[in-house]
């Protein structure tokens, strides 16, 4: 280990800083976010350092460098162009045995600042040792994913709590239990969504009953297949989950963004080829759920829309489970969007209607009003009726000649396009793999211009900086 990561109080402690430029301004930044008093020595300072200082939030000590500035304060930073000032910097802070940064020069550090990730009082540092800064920043971003930003709440309340539970739990292995039991469970999500007054009375239960607890339902919605789409919400649940249901319009991909020991357990449905019925679906959702387990149902682009996500949370409603929605991108918007297909455009659309093509008994579409032109239609399930859809549209007014495109996997490495006109639908269909979304609409005609993934998608899918899950 090259360098001891260690946390510094710098609470009303001086600190030195040599350079008035921006470099010199980023580090006072963080400097007063740990509320340190900063000298500064310059000949000048920048325009951000100048306000700071008319506020009087630092103090410019001098104009020129002298070895005596360093008698009084913690720790000293050189943030100037001048090798030789700085060179008589790092010298004279090692005579006093003072920590020093020389910015941008590693051999003259005897601390480095990490990249940070700041969820106070909750703090998170990365470091390479100097030795790959930018691999450091990367890594940063990634778990700045992972960690929600109600960590911060999270810690105060524990910090609050903290001397209640040593009193009510005596042994440490109690107060383990206690806390892991209450940083995993509901307590965290309630703190997330703000409903701090109910996350206490939750952590008041914990702490004088040992009831069996109850689990919760997280209904997330995993996006039309690209990893990348998935919400930063959705990825902090699913690494939360016990317990994964899952459909097969979840890519793979997502799949392995899933806590590593949940249980998966697929409850996917095909056109005439259903492996679970809902209600098998259901029962488990609320089992799973009874046995105190975290349960995320994870469904292909937005649970709320063709999902069926509304009936399965009435049905934990019933069973009086709590539960969340994380809405995902729907296969409508993000199928189109990585097509090149605007699904609404000043000159061609006006409107967008989304719409299934799979309907039960009785619940016929309402084919004059889908029919009018200057619309764009998005059809999910559609292309096993196919043939109906393009009878009707036709029969009712659109067009035979009006464009459609077929994109199948949509997002995908292997997406597929097909195109052509609503009185073709029929035989193009019959072309198309699975999952395929229908677009009929003029807005098609700008896909030759706006296609950009199909030229794209082998670097994206290949590239780890673009995509996180390689």
């Amino acid at each position: 280990m090259d360098y001891l990561p260690v946390f510094a109080d710098l609470t009303g402690r001086p600190v030195l800083v040599v350079g008035g430029g921006d470099i010199a301004a980023r580090k006072i930044h963080l400097l007063r976010r740990s509320g340190a008093v900063i000298h500064v020595v310059t000949r000048q300072l920048c325009n951000e350092l100048q306000e700071l200082h008319q506020r009087q939030d630092i103090h410019w000590l001098a104009t020129a460098f002298t070895e005596q500035q360093l008698d009084r304060v913690f720790l000293v930073i050189a943030a100037t162009d001048d090798p030789g000032l700085n060179q008589r910097i790092y010298d004279a802070a090692e005579q006093r045995q003072k920590l020093v940064n020389v910015v941008d020069d590693q051999a003259r550090c005897t601390f480095i600042f990490p990249s940070i990730i700041d969820r106070s009082p909750l703090v998170v540092a990365i470091s390479s040792g100097g030795k790959a800064p930018v691999l450091a920043r990367f890594w940063r971003e990634k778990l700045e994913a992972l960690l929600p930003s109600s960590l911060g709440n999270i810690a105060r309340i524990a910090g609050q709590w903290r001397d209640r539970v040593k009193q009510q739990l005596p042994g440490v292995k109690q107060r383990r239990y206690y806390w892991e039991r209450l940083f995993s469970g509901r307590f965290s999500a309630l703190v997330a969504a703000g409903r701090i007054t109910e996350a206490e009375q939750l952590a008041e239960q914990e702490l004088h009953h040992r009831e069996s607890p109850k689990g919760e339902i997280y209904l997330v919605g995993a996006g039309p297949g690209d990893p990348g789409l998935l919400t930063l919400r959705g990825l902090q649940v699913l690494q939360l989950a016990d317990v994964v249901l899952y459909d097969h319009l979840v890519s793979e991909q997502v799949l392995d963004l899933c806590r590593r020991d949940a249980d998966r357990i697929c409850v996917g449905k095909r056109a005439g080829a259903h492996l679970v019925i809902q209600e098998e679906t259901n029962q488990l959702l609320v089992s799973h759920a009874l046995q105190g387990k975290r349960v995320v149902r994870l469904k292909g682009g937005d649970p709320f829309i063709f999902g069926r996500g509304g009936e399965e949370l009435q049905v934990a409603a019933a069973a009086g489970i709590p539960f969340q929605v994380v809405p995902g991108i729907t296969a409508a918007s993000g199928a189109t969007a990585y097509a090149g297909i605007p699904l609404t455009h000043r000159e061609h659309s006006q409107s967008v209607l989304f719409i299934t093509g799979h309907c039960r008994p009785g619940n016929e579409l309402d084919w004059p009003s889908l029919a009018r032109a200057r619309q764009t239609l998005a059809i999910y399930m559609g292309a096993v009726n196919a043939a109906t859809i393009s009878s009707q549209l036709i029969a009712h007014g659109r067009d035979g000649t009006t464009p459609v495109a077929i994109i199948s996997r949509g997002t995908r490495a292997d997406q597929q396009i097909i195109k052509g006109t609503l009185a073709e639908l029929e035989s193009l269909a019959q072309q198309a793999p699975s999952p395929a979304l229908l677009v009929i609409g003029e807005v098609v005609l700008l896909q030759d211009q706006l296609a950009w993934f199909q030229t794209s998608s082998s670097q994206l899918h290949e590239d780890p900086l673009l995509n996180p899950s390689v």
